[in-house]
């Protein structure tokens, strides 16, 4: 048992545990528990809140944004609080929220079927610092207010998040390149997830927040 505990509580062990906790796809357990449509079924196929909110179930939506994005904090910043007992340090906690992050994007229980990533991300970036998550939601709000796209929203908080980490390094949080690291890994991971939405905001085809999706069952 101390030998299973002690692999657990590994580098390798805390990053297989935020990929399985990655793995769980909450906008489609909500959308099962809720009685609602499978979201890789409608609208973007993408299962995230987004999409989830274009079932016009506006509970759902928020419930699979805050899990989304729990689960991505939850990782990052047990290792950043409680690591150092175990000798974990910031590269642990680098490695987790990559981890986490890519079981949202590719989660095991669900064939590798995920969402694009942006609660979990937020999820990572609150984990690594709350004024970090802070202002990169604030970032979000503001352009997705203001020109209705979330995509678009997303793609810049994708730039913006390692640009401010970088610049509050040291000031507002102490500085670790890891964590930079982990950053850019994600941002470029979450601009490469929303290839076909940029090709539509180019196209002038994107959807804008609170469309819904067509009729069709259980809509």
């Amino acid at each position: 048992m101390d030998l299973l505990i002690s692999l657990l509580l590994s580098p390798v062990g805390i990053t297989l545990l935020s990929y399985l906790l990655g793995s769980m796809s909450f906008a489609v357990i909500i959308s099962r528990l809720m009685g609602l449509n499978d979201p890789r079924s409608y609208g973007s196929k993408n299962p995230g809140a987004t999409n989830v909110l274009r079932s016009g179930n506006k509970p759902a939506a928020i419930l699979t944004l805050l899990l989304d994005a729990i689960k991505g904090w939850v990782p990052v910043v047990w290792v950043l609080n409680h690591g150092a007992a175990f000798d974990l340090g910031a590269g642990t906690a680098a490695a987790a929220g990559l981890a986490v992050f890519l079981g949202h994007l590719y989660p095991v229980f669900f064939r590798f079927q995920g969402g694009k990533g942006v609660a979990t991300a937020l999820g990572v970036l609150m984990g690594v610092h709350p004024l970090l998550g802070l202002a990169t939601a604030l970032t979000w709000l503001i352009i997705a207010w203001f020109f209705r796209y979330s995509s678009l929203a997303a793609l810049l908080c994708a730039i913006f998040a390692p640009v401010y980490y970088a610049f509050g390094g040291d000031v507002v949080w102490a500085f670790q390149g890891s964590i930079l690291g982990l950053l850019l890994v994600m941002g470029v991971l979450l601009i490469w997830r929303h290839l076909e939405n940029i090709n539509r905001l180019f196209a002038g085809k994107e959807s804008k927040l609170g469309s819904k999706k067509s009729a069709g069952p259980g809509a």
